[in-house]
């Protein structure tokens, strides 16, 4: 049994036409008819009913072909990694990651990677990390930054943590201020030097700008709220990332995101009173399959990137 009459066969499975399926590889009709029949012959049963315009499968057929699928399937990913060992010159990654750290960490680390590795395509996918464990899951993704831990009936997954990052409230000059928030000195270091720390406390009643249900950052901070004693009051929600941003620039409203996204957004910062809020950023893969090399470069990328965070 050869690779190529096992890639004929299933081409004329999928095609159902022998004209056709030649075409699709790229070989004679007669040349990939005699394959097909010596595959036959050599298993001693025949693959295919064959009549003038009607192709179908036997029932040795249908039972050879989700295992030639297979075969023809892992070879794919043998000649793709080989084709990545050699000094990852092709590939690709399919990473996903949250809209926050797709507006903070991310961009500096796939520049990183890019220059290191210019022939390996990037794919991006911003979602949140029930979605992207989803994601994972169905092997549409090779890695994903999600916030840990994990939803209890979260598939498996290895994870590594990448970082903890601490959350903060941002605000605009003119719009709604917490009491008490922007006198004096914050206590330590971070983007709130400067201001005051606030509890969560001080929220209540406080218009906040909320995120979309599903967005981890709004799950944490209504959490957050319920544990000091009240439901939170929102001005404006179900934005992304940017909309959050824009909709607190206007005077909407605050709102509690990460510090790398607030020290990039240039609105005044307020910090949590310690211990604050923080959230906890892991990088995940699958457990049941070792991610393609390109992948593990970019892991490997990201967990060094984390020590200059």
């Amino acid at each position: 049994m050869q690779f190529q009459q096992l890639r004929y066969f299933a081409a004329v499975a999928d095609t159902r036409h022998f004209t056709r399926a030649a075409e699709r590889e790229h070989v004679a009709q007669p040349s990939l008819s005699q394959q097909i029949r010596a595959l036959e012959r050599e298993l001693g049963a025949e693959l295919f009913h064959r009549a003038r315009g009607h192709i179908t499968l036997t029932d040795a057929g249908t039972a050879l072909l989700p295992l030639a699928r297979r075969i023809l399937a892992d070879a794919e990913t043998a000649r793709r990694e080989v084709q990545e060992v050699a000094q990852l010159r092709r590939g690709r990654v399919r990473l996903g990651a949250t809209p926050s750290l797709c507006a903070s960490l991310v961009p500096d680390v796939l520049r990183t990677f890019k220059d290191r590795y210019p022939g390996v395509d990037l794919l991006v996918h911003e979602g949140g990390s029930r979605d992207l464990v989803r994601l994972l899951a169905s092997g549409e993704l090779d890695l994903a930054l999600v916030i840990t831990p994990l939803q209890a009936d979260a598939p498996a997954l290895v994870t590594s943590e990448l970082l903890r990052e601490e959350l903060v409230l941002i605000s605009a000059p003119d719009g709604p201020q917490v009491p008490g928030a922007g006198r004096g000195r914050a206590p330590g270091r971070g983007s709130g030097r400067g201001r005051r720390a606030i509890g969560v406390a001080d929220l209540r009643e406080v218009p906040l700008v909320m995120f979309r249900r599903g967005y981890d950052l709004r799950e944490l901070t209504v959490a957050a709220c319920q544990q000091a004693g009240f439901e939170p009051v929102f001005s404006v929600e179900g934005g992304e990332m940017d909309a959050v941003l824009g909709f607190v620039r206007a005077g909407l409203g605050v709102a509690v995101v990460p510090s790398m996204v607030a020290a990039r957004s240039g609105l005044p910062t307020t910090p949590f009173i310690s211990p604050g809020l923080h959230r906890t950023v892991s990088v995940a893969h699958r457990g049941d399959v070792s991610p393609p090399r390109a992948a593990r470069e970019l892991q490997r990328i990201l967990m060094t990137h984390r020590g200059g965070l």
